[in-house]
């Protein structure tokens, strides 16, 4: 039996129809803006899980760090309370992934702001103006600096991330790069011997060395200048206005420095000043 032109569309529409829906339900993704969804009292957003005084997920399950304070006082101007937010783990790799496919509303997860990634996200900030550096064990005597990387000693970071090619490209070119897909799983390899030293920004360095006091230590100075922004999605300038007023109400109100000081103070790092938020 031959089926009609008219009959053939309509099964197609309704097979369009469903594989639609069967996307939407598999990406868990949201269409609305991070503005829309805190006015229905709940925001998604993404830290890093793994990186103490920064964004840890600690072992009773809850959260902690300097990125946890920002995001909870960014949605706190927004109108969502902390029992609101749902936090989802943000690996360096998979941040853009994340915004672009509306499974989180913002990620404040030590996110450098670039040219490379603002051709698929905004950035509202920065909220924090941090330098890479390097991450050593405690009795190591030779590694002082990145120029002192050489002779195909090894440097961990992470996938998705910029520091060890860095280095490589301006520093030391025969340094042999080992990228793993969380700056713990670097710690634990240059513990072990795996690897002569991490490097990433000196606050996240800074953060691990107070977790191993004695083991590890951070050396060199910062030798980048990375500005941390919060992730969003591409062209919602409303949501970006909103973060960026929020941003520098806590710098201007003093939590910001009180955020800072309460994750880092006893670790030994110099707390800088605050950034000015770019409004660009």
């Amino acid at each position: 039996m031959r089926i009609n032109r008219a009959l053939r569309a309509g099964i197609g529409a309704v097979a369009l129809a469903l594989a639609v829906a069967s996307t939407a339900a598999c990406g868990g993704g949201s269409d609305k803006s991070a503005v829309e969804n805190a006015k229905d009292g709940k925001l998604t957003i993404g830290i890093k899980f793994d990186q103490p005084g920064l964004g840890l997920r600690n072992k009773d399950g809850s959260y902690s760090g300097f990125d946890v304070e920002v995001a909870e006082y960014v949605a706190g101007k927004l109108g969502v309370q902390p029992d609101q937010i749902t936090f989802k783990e943000a690996p360096s790799a998979q941040r853009e992934t994340l915004i672009e496919n509306g499974q989180v509303d913002l990620i404040v997860a030590t996110y450098s702001i670039n040219d490379k990634r603002k051709e698929k996200v905004d950035f509202a900030g920065p909220y924090f103006v941090a330098g890479q550096s390097l991450l050593v064990k405690a009795d190591n005597t030779t590694i002082t600096g990145p120029e002192s990387l050489t002779g195909g000693k090894k440097l961990c970071s992470v996938k998705g991330s910029t520091p060890a090619q860095n280095v490589k490209d301006k520093y030391a070119n025969d340094v042999q790069l080992q990228e793993y897909d969380t700056y713990s799983l670097c710690v634990e390899a240059l513990r072990s011997g795996s690897v002569d030293a991490v490097t990433t920004d000196d606050i996240i360095l800074a953060g691990f060395a107070a977790q191993s006091p004695g083991q590890l230590k951070v050396v060199g100075k910062p030798f980048t200048t990375e500005n941390y922004g919060i992730g969003l999605k591409k062209g919602d300038q409303e949501t970006r206005d909103a973060v960026n007023d929020a941003i520098e109400a806590m710098i201007a109100d003093g939590s910001w420095a009180d955020a800072l000081n309460q994750t880092f103070g006893a670790t030994g790092y110099q707390i800088p000043a605050p950034p000015t938020v770019n409004r660009y």
